[in-house]
């Protein structure tokens, strides 16, 4: 029962993120639930915002908040299609989330294993659960298709018409 709610959850976090592909955004979403609901939910903003914080996980951290009306989310669960960065993961531990559960893992700047570990048992004072490869090939998959279409445009950009 527990994993058919973590996929359902992730599930819609996947919706969040192709509505941020269609929206030439980097398609990141996340959920935060709270009592087996979602009561938050945020997608990556950071280009129609022009700002680097607006990822999808402080999207909706910052939601999730307003939603309890205290930033302290010890009650809620994170589920979020890409492993954290380190400014994510940080803001996970400040607001004491339970746990995050992530899709895709990010070889490149993952923070919750993968380049860096901020989620380390007694790294810091709040200690967080963490579980990684919740459908992570169709999280994947979404990133890939993303930065495939991406390359594709730029090199017909590049190319002259004949």
């Amino acid at each position: 029962m527990a994993e058919e709610k973590s996929t359902e959850y992730m599930r819609r976090a996947l919706a969040i993120a192709a509505e941020c592909a269609a929206a030439d955004e980097v398609p990141v979403g996340c959920v935060v639930v709270k009592d087996g609901e979602i009561i938050a939910e945020g997608g990556n903003r950071k280009e129609r915002e022009n700002n680097a914080l607006r990822h999808a996980e402080t999207v909706a951290l910052a939601a999730a908040a307003e939603k309890v009306g205290n930033w302290w989310l010890e009650d809620c669960d994170v589920y979020v299609t890409l492993e954290p960065c380190p400014m994510c993961a940080g803001a996970m531990i400040l607001s004491r989330v339970r746990k995050v559960f992530f899709g895709a893992y990010d070889e490149k700047s993952g923070a919750a294993g993968s380049r860096v570990n901020l989620f380390e048992k007694g790294l810091f004072n709040h200690d967080i659960e963490v579980e990684g490869g919740v459908l992570r090939e169709e999280c994947a998959a979404v990133l890939s298709e993303f930065f495939a279409a991406k390359r594709r445009a730029a090199k017909q950009r590049k190319t002259p018409a004949e």
